[in-house]
């Protein structure tokens, strides 16, 4: 059995709360989970003390047992100083595809050639 410590929603529309659970990874996000380990509300200011409240002791004891955290609760984790996280990079998915980079040396000659008949012509009106 998989576990994973996670959001489930709750709430109403527009209005959201999370409960951090410990839970199967196979039940739904919202359903079936084995422990309560605390609450997350986002719509409280980013420093308020009630944002996030975690019982560290549960979430150690999880750790200790194999439970995985999601990414979004392994932040929190890390705020706390329970867990660390891997800082991400991925530096080739900003770089311009293949297409994109033949439309930029094309350009790049365009302007080129332009450039250099452009001072000569300016050149010559003067």
């Amino acid at each position: 059995m998989s576990l994973k410590i996670r959001l489930a929603r709750a709430g109403t529309k527009k209005r959201p709360y999370y409960h951090v659970v410990i839970a199967d990874s196979r039940a739904p996000r919202d359903g079936r989970f084995i422990e309560r380990l605390g609450h997350f509300n986002p719509l409280v200011a980013k420093d308020a003390k009630d944002r996030l409240k975690l019982d560290l002791e549960k979430v150690k004891a999880w750790l200790a047992k194999g439970a995985t955290p999601t990414d979004r609760v392994l932040r929190f984790l890390d705020e706390a100083g329970v867990m660390k996280r891997a800082a991400r990079d991925n530096p080739k998915k900003a770089q311009p595809k293949k297409k994109a980079q033949e439309r930029a040396a094309a350009a790049a000659a365009a302007a080129a050639a332009s450039g250099s008949a452009a001072p000569a012509g300016e050149a010559a009106a003067s």
